[in-house]
């Protein structure tokens, strides 16, 4: 292999936002956050919160940075971020999530719907009281450009999905 062909292959060009990354547009802003969240059978535990996201990276990733009201409950002063983007090497949207509830790197991957509006990520995480090992879906749904809503379900060893999650967001900047 010539020098020449070593040094093409071990250059490569800067990512530019592309009509994947346009897509996650209508998530920038400041949105206020209803949380459901259910521990185990019954009715879910309810909290709300503030969510900021900003496109960062020349417009690669969405950055999303949220702080929960201060309220009564497990998660008193909850705070959390995350990363959303597109891999255009692997064809698919990524993301992660970390907050001040466990240690964990919640890491998840997925694709767009064919309408254009329901993004459907899995991944898996790990129980921070049992340490069980537990599948995680994520359904973003975009309703408009004002309005988005989380689901996140899990399925656990005995192979049962249940949702444990609920987000609705509305825009108020």
């Amino acid at each position: 292999m010539s020098e020449d062909t070593v040094q093409a292959e071990m250059t490569f060009a800067m990512p530019v936002a592309g009509p994947e990354h346009f897509r996650l547009q209508p998530f920038v802003g400041k949105f206020r956050a209803e949380v459901k969240m259910w521990m185990g059978p019954g009715e879910p535990t309810i909290s709300t919160g503030t969510m900021n996201n900003t496109l960062e990276l020349n417009g690669l990733y969405l950055q999303q940075d949220y702080v929960g009201d201060t309220q009564e409950g497990p998660f008193p002063n909850f705070e959390g971020k995350g990363f959303w983007g597109y891999n255009t090497v692997q064809q698919r949207y990524e993301g992660f999530w970390i907050d001040n509830a466990s240690t964990i790197m919640q890491f998840e991957s997925g694709q767009l719907s064919p309408a254009g509006n329901v993004w459907e990520m899995c991944g898996e995480t790990v129980c921070s009281g049992t340490g069980a090992t537990y599948r995680k879906r994520s359904v973003i749904t975009l309703m408009d450009d004002s309005r988005h809503k989380l689901e996140m379900f899990f399925t656990g060893p005995d192979g049962l999905e249940m949702k444990n999650m609920e987000i609705n967001y509305v825009r108020v900047a």
